[in-house]
Protein backbone atom coordinates (compact mmCIF):
# COMPACT_ATOMS: atom_id res chain seq x y z
CA UNK A 1 0.00 0.00 0.00
CA UNK A 2 1.48 3.54 -0.86
CA UNK A 3 2.63 5.84 1.82
CA UNK A 4 0.22 8.24 1.24
CA UNK A 5 -3.08 6.06 1.47
CA UNK A 6 -1.63 4.87 4.55
CA UNK A 7 -1.08 8.35 6.00
CA UNK A 8 -4.96 9.48 4.99
CA UNK A 9 -5.76 6.09 6.72
CA UNK A 10 -4.33 6.83 10.27
CA UNK A 11 -5.46 10.39 9.93
CA UNK A 12 -9.01 9.44 8.54
CA UNK A 13 -10.10 7.29 11.81
CA UNK A 14 -8.10 9.00 14.56
CA UNK A 15 -11.01 10.17 17.17
CA UNK A 16 -13.88 8.44 15.21
CA UNK A 17 -16.37 6.22 16.66
CA UNK A 18 -16.68 3.38 14.90
CA UNK A 19 -19.38 0.63 15.04
CA UNK A 20 -18.80 -3.03 13.93
CA UNK A 21 -21.60 -5.33 13.50
CA UNK A 22 -20.66 -9.07 13.24
CA UNK A 23 -17.56 -7.70 15.13
CA UNK A 24 -16.89 -10.72 17.09
CA UNK A 25 -16.96 -12.57 13.30
CA UNK A 26 -13.38 -13.13 11.91
CA UNK A 27 -13.32 -10.23 9.33
CA UNK A 28 -15.62 -8.44 12.16
CA UNK A 29 -12.86 -9.02 14.86
CA UNK A 30 -10.11 -8.33 12.10
CA UNK A 31 -11.20 -4.84 11.63
CA UNK A 32 -11.49 -3.66 15.42
CA UNK A 33 -8.12 -5.04 15.78
CA UNK A 34 -6.53 -3.06 13.32
CA UNK A 35 -8.84 -0.17 14.19
CA UNK A 36 -7.19 0.13 17.70
CA UNK A 37 -3.75 1.11 15.91
CA UNK A 38 -5.65 3.92 14.13
CA UNK A 39 -6.75 5.82 17.80
CA UNK A 40 -10.40 5.95 17.33
CA UNK A 41 -12.25 7.39 20.20
CA UNK A 42 -14.58 4.62 20.30
CA UNK A 43 -15.07 1.43 18.87
CA UNK A 44 -18.75 -0.32 19.39
CA UNK A 45 -18.90 -4.28 18.51
CA UNK A 46 -22.29 -5.47 17.99
CA UNK A 47 -23.30 -8.92 18.23
CA UNK A 48 -25.98 -11.56 18.55
CA UNK A 49 -23.60 -14.26 19.90
CA UNK A 50 -23.58 -13.75 23.81
CA UNK A 51 -21.35 -16.21 24.92
CA UNK A 52 -18.33 -14.88 22.83
CA UNK A 53 -19.04 -11.61 23.68
CA UNK A 54 -18.08 -12.63 27.39
CA UNK A 55 -15.05 -14.04 25.77
CA UNK A 56 -14.17 -10.79 23.61
CA UNK A 57 -14.63 -8.69 26.70
CA UNK A 58 -12.37 -10.70 28.08
CA UNK A 59 -10.00 -10.64 24.83
CA UNK A 60 -10.01 -7.00 24.82
CA UNK A 61 -9.95 -5.89 28.49
CA UNK A 62 -7.05 -3.69 28.26
CA UNK A 63 -8.36 -1.82 25.38
CA UNK A 64 -10.55 1.40 27.53
CA UNK A 65 -11.84 2.16 23.89
CA UNK A 66 -13.77 -1.10 22.67
CA UNK A 67 -17.16 -1.47 23.81
CA UNK A 68 -19.23 -4.62 23.39
CA UNK A 69 -23.04 -4.99 22.75
CA UNK A 70 -25.22 -7.49 22.28
CA UNK A 71 -27.72 -7.24 19.66
CA UNK A 72 -28.86 -8.03 16.45
CA UNK A 73 -29.12 -6.27 12.99
CA UNK A 74 -32.99 -7.89 12.52
CA UNK A 75 -34.05 -5.18 15.46
CA UNK A 76 -34.04 -1.45 13.74
CA UNK A 77 -35.30 0.36 18.19
CA UNK A 78 -31.93 -1.62 18.61
CA UNK A 79 -29.66 -0.09 15.30
CA UNK A 80 -31.02 3.10 16.16
CA UNK A 81 -29.48 3.12 19.91
CA UNK A 82 -25.98 1.60 18.84
CA UNK A 83 -25.81 4.13 16.00
CA UNK A 84 -26.07 7.12 18.03
CA UNK A 85 -23.13 9.35 17.47
CA UNK A 86 -21.48 6.88 15.20
CA UNK A 87 -18.88 8.01 12.31
CA UNK A 88 -18.78 4.92 10.57
CA UNK A 89 -20.35 1.61 10.64
CA UNK A 90 -18.83 -1.74 8.96
CA UNK A 91 -21.52 -4.26 7.94
CA UNK A 92 -20.14 -7.39 9.04
CA UNK A 93 -23.14 -8.89 10.30
CA UNK A 94 -24.47 -11.70 7.86
CA UNK A 95 -25.49 -15.62 7.50
CA UNK A 96 -22.91 -16.62 5.32
CA UNK A 97 -22.32 -20.15 4.48
CA UNK A 98 -24.21 -21.26 1.46
CA UNK A 99 -25.69 -24.72 2.45
CA UNK A 100 -27.40 -23.91 5.66
CA UNK A 101 -28.58 -20.96 4.00
CA UNK A 102 -30.54 -23.40 1.77
CA UNK A 103 -32.60 -24.83 4.82
CA UNK A 104 -33.18 -21.17 6.33
CA UNK A 105 -33.70 -19.13 3.11
CA UNK A 106 -36.14 -17.26 5.20
CA UNK A 107 -33.62 -16.58 7.90
CA UNK A 108 -31.17 -15.30 5.75
CA UNK A 109 -33.55 -12.75 3.97
CA UNK A 110 -33.73 -11.28 7.68
CA UNK A 111 -30.51 -10.98 8.65
CA UNK A 112 -28.94 -10.40 4.66
CA UNK A 113 -31.49 -8.58 3.47
CA UNK A 114 -33.87 -6.98 5.84
CA UNK A 115 -30.64 -6.09 8.19
CA UNK A 116 -28.62 -4.64 6.01
CA UNK A 117 -32.03 -2.13 6.08
CA UNK A 118 -32.58 -1.79 9.06
CA UNK A 119 -28.51 -0.54 9.46
CA UNK A 120 -28.55 1.63 6.26
CA UNK A 121 -32.18 3.78 8.05
CA UNK A 122 -30.63 3.62 11.38
CA UNK A 123 -27.39 5.10 9.48
CA UNK A 124 -29.51 7.46 8.25
CA UNK A 125 -31.91 8.60 11.33
CA UNK A 126 -28.54 9.23 13.33
CA UNK A 127 -26.58 11.11 10.26
CA UNK A 128 -24.02 8.60 10.39
CA UNK A 129 -20.79 9.27 8.53
CA UNK A 130 -20.27 6.46 6.73
CA UNK A 131 -21.60 2.80 5.89
CA UNK A 132 -19.85 -0.03 4.59
CA UNK A 133 -21.14 -3.27 3.64
CA UNK A 134 -19.20 -6.44 3.54
CA UNK A 135 -20.21 -8.81 0.57
CA UNK A 136 -19.24 -11.58 -1.03
CA UNK A 137 -18.09 -12.64 -4.93
CA UNK A 138 -20.99 -15.21 -4.37
CA UNK A 139 -23.40 -12.40 -5.01
CA UNK A 140 -22.19 -12.32 -8.59
CA UNK A 141 -24.47 -14.52 -11.12
CA UNK A 142 -25.84 -16.10 -7.16
CA UNK A 143 -26.62 -20.06 -7.42
CA UNK A 144 -27.61 -19.63 -4.08
CA UNK A 145 -29.80 -17.84 -1.27
CA UNK A 146 -26.91 -16.59 0.66
CA UNK A 147 -25.40 -15.58 -2.94
CA UNK A 148 -28.59 -13.86 -4.24
CA UNK A 149 -29.58 -12.24 -0.55
CA UNK A 150 -26.02 -10.58 -0.75
CA UNK A 151 -26.85 -8.70 -4.01
CA UNK A 152 -29.71 -7.34 -2.70
CA UNK A 153 -27.75 -6.31 0.42
CA UNK A 154 -25.14 -5.02 -2.04
CA UNK A 155 -28.00 -3.44 -4.52
CA UNK A 156 -29.57 -1.71 -1.26
CA UNK A 157 -26.36 0.24 -0.82
CA UNK A 158 -26.33 1.21 -4.25
CA UNK A 159 -29.75 2.66 -4.39
CA UNK A 160 -28.65 5.52 -1.87
CA UNK A 161 -26.87 7.48 -4.20
CA UNK A 162 -30.57 8.28 -5.19
CA UNK A 163 -32.86 6.82 -2.64
CA UNK A 164 -31.54 8.72 0.53
CA UNK A 165 -32.82 12.41 0.27
CA UNK A 166 -30.99 14.98 1.68
CA UNK A 167 -29.07 12.71 4.08
CA UNK A 168 -25.26 13.40 4.03
CA UNK A 169 -24.37 9.86 4.95
CA UNK A 170 -22.19 7.75 2.45
CA UNK A 171 -22.67 4.41 1.59
CA UNK A 172 -20.54 1.25 0.01
CA UNK A 173 -19.82 -1.97 -0.44
CA UNK A 174 -17.03 -3.92 -0.62
CA UNK A 175 -16.99 -7.84 -2.51
CA UNK A 176 -14.36 -10.24 -2.13
CA UNK A 177 -13.76 -13.75 -2.34
CA UNK A 178 -12.71 -16.28 0.44
CA UNK A 179 -10.39 -14.83 3.71
CA UNK A 180 -7.80 -17.40 4.65
CA UNK A 181 -8.20 -18.93 7.78
CA UNK A 182 -11.87 -17.19 8.59
CA UNK A 183 -14.56 -19.19 10.57
CA UNK A 184 -16.03 -21.55 8.60
CA UNK A 185 -13.58 -21.38 5.51
CA UNK A 186 -12.02 -24.75 3.75
CA UNK A 187 -8.85 -24.30 5.82
CA UNK A 188 -10.45 -23.92 8.96
CA UNK A 189 -12.14 -27.38 8.39
CA UNK A 190 -9.19 -28.99 7.11
CA UNK A 191 -7.49 -28.08 10.35
CA UNK A 192 -10.15 -29.66 12.21
CA UNK A 193 -10.08 -32.79 10.01
CA UNK A 194 -6.48 -33.45 10.45
CA UNK A 195 -6.65 -32.85 13.94
CA UNK A 196 -9.47 -35.98 14.45
CA UNK A 197 -6.85 -37.91 12.33
CA UNK A 198 -8.98 -37.85 9.35
CA UNK A 199 -8.58 -37.13 5.41
CA UNK A 200 -9.25 -33.32 4.62
CA UNK A 201 -11.93 -33.03 2.38
CA UNK A 202 -12.45 -31.38 -1.25
CA UNK A 203 -15.38 -31.08 -3.39
CA UNK A 204 -13.74 -31.02 -6.71
CA UNK A 205 -10.20 -30.80 -7.18
CA UNK A 206 -11.16 -28.63 -10.60
CA UNK A 207 -12.84 -26.11 -8.66
CA UNK A 208 -11.11 -22.55 -8.41
CA UNK A 209 -11.88 -20.08 -5.99
CA UNK A 210 -10.94 -16.19 -4.78
CA UNK A 211 -8.64 -16.25 -2.16
CA UNK A 212 -7.05 -12.95 -0.01
CA UNK A 213 -5.02 -12.55 3.59
CA UNK A 214 -7.35 -10.91 6.09
CA UNK A 215 -4.54 -8.30 6.56
CA UNK A 216 -5.38 -7.38 2.64
CA UNK A 217 -8.41 -8.00 2.93
CA UNK A 218 -8.84 -4.90 5.73
CA UNK A 219 -6.76 -2.96 4.47
CA UNK A 220 -8.67 -2.81 1.19
CA UNK A 221 -11.53 -2.20 2.96
CA UNK A 222 -9.81 0.84 5.09
CA UNK A 223 -9.15 1.97 1.20
CA UNK A 224 -12.71 1.95 0.15
CA UNK A 225 -13.95 4.01 3.20
CA UNK A 226 -11.72 6.91 2.25
CA UNK A 227 -13.14 6.75 -1.47
CA UNK A 228 -16.79 5.60 -0.73
CA UNK A 229 -19.04 8.46 -1.77
CA UNK A 230 -22.86 7.34 -3.44
CA UNK A 231 -23.01 3.38 -3.46
CA UNK A 232 -20.12 2.37 -5.19
CA UNK A 233 -18.80 -1.35 -4.70
CA UNK A 234 -15.64 -1.67 -4.22
CA UNK A 235 -14.39 -5.52 -5.72
CA UNK A 236 -10.72 -6.29 -4.62
CA UNK A 237 -8.14 -7.23 -7.53
CA UNK A 238 -7.79 -10.90 -5.67
CA UNK A 239 -5.73 -13.75 -6.71
CA UNK A 240 -7.49 -17.48 -7.44
CA UNK A 241 -5.90 -21.02 -6.87
CA UNK A 242 -7.23 -24.46 -8.01
CA UNK A 243 -8.82 -26.26 -5.32
CA UNK A 244 -7.05 -29.50 -6.05
CA UNK A 245 -3.58 -27.19 -6.04
CA UNK A 246 -4.44 -25.81 -2.50
CA UNK A 247 -5.27 -29.12 -0.96
CA UNK A 248 -1.89 -30.11 -2.42
CA UNK A 249 -0.08 -27.00 -0.98
CA UNK A 250 -1.97 -27.56 2.26
CA UNK A 251 -0.87 -31.21 3.11
CA UNK A 252 2.93 -30.48 1.91
CA UNK A 253 2.36 -27.20 4.14
CA UNK A 254 1.72 -29.60 7.31
CA UNK A 255 3.58 -32.56 6.41
CA UNK A 256 0.78 -34.83 5.28
CA UNK A 257 0.89 -37.46 2.72
CA UNK A 258 -0.29 -36.12 -0.98
CA UNK A 259 -3.03 -38.39 -1.22
CA UNK A 260 -4.64 -37.87 2.25
CA UNK A 261 -7.65 -36.62 1.11
CA UNK A 262 -11.07 -37.61 -0.23
CA UNK A 263 -13.74 -35.84 -3.00
CA UNK A 264 -16.93 -35.57 -1.61
CA UNK A 265 -18.22 -33.54 -4.80
CA UNK A 266 -19.86 -29.82 -4.75
CA UNK A 267 -23.94 -29.18 -4.15
CA UNK A 268 -25.88 -28.06 -6.59
CA UNK A 269 -25.72 -24.19 -4.81
CA UNK A 270 -21.81 -24.15 -5.68
CA UNK A 271 -20.25 -22.81 -8.80
CA UNK A 272 -17.40 -24.49 -10.79
CA UNK A 273 -15.67 -20.99 -11.11
CA UNK A 274 -16.65 -17.82 -9.09
CA UNK A 275 -17.15 -14.37 -11.00
CA UNK A 276 -15.96 -10.53 -9.89
CA UNK A 277 -18.47 -8.57 -11.11
CA UNK A 278 -21.36 -9.25 -13.83
CA UNK A 279 -20.72 -8.82 -17.81
CA UNK A 280 -23.52 -6.10 -17.65
CA UNK A 281 -21.27 -4.23 -14.91
CA UNK A 282 -18.12 -3.34 -17.19
CA UNK A 283 -19.41 -0.15 -18.68
CA UNK A 284 -20.02 1.30 -15.07
CA UNK A 285 -16.56 -0.31 -13.81
CA UNK A 286 -13.51 1.55 -13.12
CA UNK A 287 -10.30 0.10 -11.79
CA UNK A 288 -7.01 1.23 -9.79
CA UNK A 289 -4.19 -1.25 -9.07
CA UNK A 290 -5.89 -2.50 -6.38
CA UNK A 291 -9.36 -2.66 -6.93
CA UNK A 292 -12.48 -2.28 -9.40
CA UNK A 293 -14.90 0.01 -8.74
CA UNK A 294 -18.94 -0.64 -9.84
CA UNK A 295 -20.28 3.15 -10.25
CA UNK A 296 -24.20 3.37 -9.29
CA UNK A 297 -26.02 3.47 -12.48
CA UNK A 298 -27.97 6.82 -11.26
CA UNK A 299 -26.28 9.54 -8.75
CA UNK A 300 -27.50 12.07 -6.36
CA UNK A 301 -29.36 14.10 -8.83
CA UNK A 302 -31.15 11.51 -10.25
CA UNK A 303 -29.19 11.56 -13.35
CA UNK A 304 -27.65 8.49 -15.26
CA UNK A 305 -24.24 8.28 -14.53
CA UNK A 306 -21.79 7.75 -18.21
CA UNK A 307 -18.53 9.15 -18.82
CA UNK A 308 -19.65 12.32 -19.28
CA UNK A 309 -21.09 13.02 -15.99
CA UNK A 310 -18.66 14.98 -13.23
CA UNK A 311 -19.62 11.79 -11.01
CA UNK A 312 -17.48 9.76 -13.57
CA UNK A 313 -14.61 12.49 -13.91
CA UNK A 314 -13.68 12.83 -11.03
CA UNK A 315 -12.63 9.32 -10.09
CA UNK A 316 -10.80 9.66 -13.15
CA UNK A 317 -8.61 12.86 -11.43
CA UNK A 318 -8.60 10.52 -8.26
CA UNK A 319 -6.01 7.93 -10.52
CA UNK A 320 -8.64 5.55 -11.57
CA UNK A 321 -9.39 4.42 -15.28
CA UNK A 322 -11.55 2.84 -17.50
CA UNK A 323 -11.73 -1.15 -17.08
CA UNK A 324 -9.43 -2.71 -19.52
CA UNK A 325 -11.26 -4.79 -21.84
CA UNK A 326 -9.07 -8.01 -21.64
CA UNK A 327 -9.44 -7.80 -17.84
CA UNK A 328 -9.50 -11.18 -15.75
CA UNK A 329 -13.04 -11.81 -14.86
CA UNK A 330 -13.53 -15.59 -13.46
CA UNK A 331 -11.55 -17.73 -10.74
CA UNK A 332 -10.36 -19.73 -13.18
CA UNK A 333 -8.28 -17.31 -15.75
CA UNK A 334 -4.89 -18.35 -15.79
CA UNK A 335 -3.43 -15.07 -15.63
CA UNK A 336 -4.48 -14.35 -11.80
CA UNK A 337 -4.36 -17.93 -10.81
CA UNK A 338 -1.23 -19.22 -8.40
CA UNK A 339 0.96 -22.11 -8.84
CA UNK A 340 1.65 -24.44 -6.01
CA UNK A 341 4.34 -22.98 -5.01
CA UNK A 342 3.13 -19.07 -4.96
CA UNK A 343 -0.43 -21.07 -2.97
CA UNK A 344 2.01 -21.56 0.16
CA UNK A 345 4.48 -18.49 -0.38
CA UNK A 346 1.75 -15.86 -0.52
CA UNK A 347 -1.68 -17.95 1.16
CA UNK A 348 -0.35 -20.39 3.19
CA UNK A 349 2.68 -18.69 5.02
CA UNK A 350 0.26 -15.85 5.93
CA UNK A 351 -2.39 -18.00 7.58
CA UNK A 352 0.15 -20.59 9.34
CA UNK A 353 2.53 -18.62 11.27
CA UNK A 354 6.53 -20.34 11.61
CA UNK A 355 5.60 -22.98 14.01
CA UNK A 356 2.05 -23.15 14.02
CA UNK A 357 0.49 -26.19 12.21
Amino acid sequence: MEKTIIKEINYFFKDKTILVTGGIGSVGESIVRALLALSPAKIRVLDNRETELVYARKKFSRQDNVRFFYGDVREKERLLKATQDVDIIYHAAALKHVLPSEYDPYEVIKTNVHGTQNVIEAAIANNVGCVILISTDKAVNPCSVMGTTKLLAERLIASMAHHKGKSSTKFAAVRFGNVLGSRGSVLEIWDRLLQEGKKISITDQQMTRFFMSTDDCVQLIFQATLLANEGETFIFKMNSVNMGDLADAYLSHHGQSPDNYEIIGKSPWEKDHEKLFFEEEREHMLESQDFFIRLPLVDKFGSLVDKSSSYYQDFLKKGFMPLKQNQALFSNDPAIMLQKDEINSKLLSRSYPKGKN
